[in-house]
C-alpha cells in the first residue's frame, strides 16, 4: 500500500474504527474468533508487508532479555556491547527500545537484517493471531495508524459486524 495513501484514509476512518474497537470491548459477537480468522485470511491474501514497512520505520519493539541474547549473539557481540550500541531503558516500563527510528536493522528494500533472529515482538506483529480478539483492542487502536494490515482487517471486521449482528 502507498504510505500517503494510507496516512490519508486512516486520517479519514480513524474515528469510526476507533470507535468500533471501542465498542467491541463491550459488545463482541460469539463467533468473533472465526469472523477475526476469516477476515484476517482474506486481509493477507491481499498485504504484501514488504511492500511498507512501516511498523519497522515509524515504531519500535520492545526487546525481552531473550531477543538481547539471541540477536547479540548473532551478531557476534555481547549482550551488553548490544544494548549499548542499540537499544535504551524506557522509563517507567523498564522495557528495551530501539533508540532509532526507522529500525537500524531495517535495508533499504523493507527487508529486516535479522530476520531469522528479530526479536518476538517484531515475529507477532501485528498480533492480530493473539486471542482473545478484543482483549487487544487497546493494541489495534495504536496500529490503526501505523499497520495497514490492521487497518484493512478492522475495516472488514467493522463491515461484517455491522452488517450480520444488531450493533
Amino acid at each position: 500500500m502507498n504510505l500517503k495513501t494510507f496516512n490519508r484514509k486512516t486520517d479519514k476512518d480513524r474515528k469510526p474504527l476507533k470507535a468500533f474497537l471501542k465498542k467491541l470491548d463491550k459488545l463482541v459477537p460469539e463467533d468473533m474468533p472465526l469472523i477475526v480468522a476469516e477476515e484476517d485470511a482474506k486481509m493477507w491474501a491481499e498485504t504484501d508487508c514488504l511492500s511498507c514497512a512501516n511498523c519497522c520505520k515509524k515504531m519500535t519493539p520492545t526487546f525481552t532479555k531473550e531477543d538481547v541474547q539471541r540477536i547479540s549473539a548473532h551478531l557476534g557481540m555481547t549482550a551488553l556491547a548490544f544494548r549499548k550500541k542499540w537499544l535504551y531503558k524506557e522509563e517507567g516500563t523498564g522495557d528495551w527500545m530501539n533508540t532509532s527510528i526507522p529500525c537500524q536493522f531495517l535495508g533499504t528494500d523493507n527487508m529486516c537484517s535479522i530476520y531469522e533472529v528479530r526479536p518476538a515482538d517484531c515475529a507477532e506483529f501485528p498480533h492480530h493471531h493473539k486471542q482473545p480478539f478484543d482483549s487487544y483492542n487497546d493494541t489495534f487502536t495504536q496500529n490503526l495508524d501505523y499497520c495497514p494490515a490492521t487497518y484493512n482487517l478492522v475495516q472488514r471486521l467493522k463491515k461484517r459486524v455491522e452488517k450480520e449482528y444488531v450493533w
